[in-house]
């Protein structure tokens, strides 16, 4: 008799002849849960209580969250507040293609052999309709990215001040929910379903934005053009070589899997510098861009999102388009 196994964690055990015994699951260790909470009060309540017991567990703690939330929960452990690593999501994960790379990766990296325990909150009532459809897609492939990793990520939903459709998108990204009277499994969990509904074209470029066409030998005057915007905009100099950097990783991709050419449109307003790419290829896994590759191998797309402070993006059979904030 063999194992096979699928997916989905099941466990299925075959005779020599091919007979199959009874399915046995196998449960995922990875844990990623909504806290859904209204009021200062409940929103203690429900996140002291996990916090103390990864205490009790000898867990290490992350708090991801919007700094006003980490200052009540600071203020609220007093020196226990020491044994927890405190991170602003309004900083860190202001682009939320950002966080499974660059935030939660990294700190379940940081403790190898040890189960994890995390809070993070990359939905609240000031994320803008811009970002909002990437909060989505990361809590959906959180699911994906971290399956099979032994950590607890409970993920605080205010369900007074977010719009109800925000609160439904939470049950179809958290296989787990959590309120005032205890968890229960979602009635709703479908990560790819709310994922792909997300997939959504952008908004047409303002009148004036800049337009030029590219192929591998364009690659130099794509440079240049997002070097004009940025000086026009007043970027730091700094700032602007990060918006080369991350522009060049997408006309690249663009000229190597994207058709062999692409468009690019720039333009600029009193909050921010948008760069953005067109191109004739399709992305079908979600998960590129949102995964630190091993040490040593090129870090492509997931660099673009550590540079910008927002990456949009719309899939299809006839094409993507990429694009790139810069704050000013």
């Amino acid at each position: 008799m063999h194992m096979l196994s699928n997916r989905d964690g099941l466990h299925i055990s075959m005779s020599g002849h091919g007979a199959r015994t009874p399915i046995e699951r196998v449960p995922d260790p990875f844990v990623h849960e909504a806290l859904l909470y209204e009021g200062p009060a409940a929103f203690l309540d429900g996140t002291m209580k996990f916090i103390y017991e990864g205490f009790s567990m000898d867990e290490p703690i992350a708090v991801i969250v919007p700094s006003p939330n980490g200052t009540m929960l600071r203020q609220r452990l007093g020196a226990f507040a020491d044994g927890v690593t405190f991170i602003d999501m309004a900083e860190a994960g202001r682009n939320p293609g950002r966080i499974i790379p660059w935030v939660l990766t990294r700190f379940l990296d940081e403790h190898p052999g040890r189960r994890v325990r995390v809070i993070g909150q990359p939905v609240w009532p000031a994320r803008t309709p811009e970002e909002y459809p990437g909060c989505v897609q990361h809590e959906a492939m959180i699911n994906v990215a971290f399956a099979g990793r032994e950590a607890t990520i409970m993920c605080p939903y205010d369900i007074g001040r977010l719009d109800p459709a925000r609160v439904r998108d939470a049950h179809a990204t958290h296989p787990i929910m959590a309120d005032d009277n205890g968890r229960f499994p979602s009635d709703g969990y479908d990560p790819y379903g709310i994922a792909e509904a997300y997939n959504v074209p952008l908004s047409e470029p303002p009148a004036g934005a800049t337009t030029m066409r590219f192929e591998l030998a364009g690659l130099v005057e794509v440079r240049r053009r997002v070097a004009e915007v940025g000086l026009a905009a007043d970027l730091p100099p700094d700032r602007i070589v990060d918006l080369q950097s991350a522009v060049n990783e997408l006309a690249t991709n663009s000229v190597q899997h994207g058709g062999g050419s692409g468009t690019l449109r720039t333009w600029h307003d009193d909050k921010r510098v948008v760069c953005e790419v067109r191109d004739f290829g399709h992305v079908t896994d979600l998960m590129i861009g949102r995964l630190r590759p091993p040490e040593g191998r090129g870090r492509g797309l997931v660099m673009v999102h550590f540079l910008a402070d927002l990456v949009q993006r719309h899939t299809c059979a006839t094409g993507t388009t990429t694009r790139i904030h810069v704050l000013r």
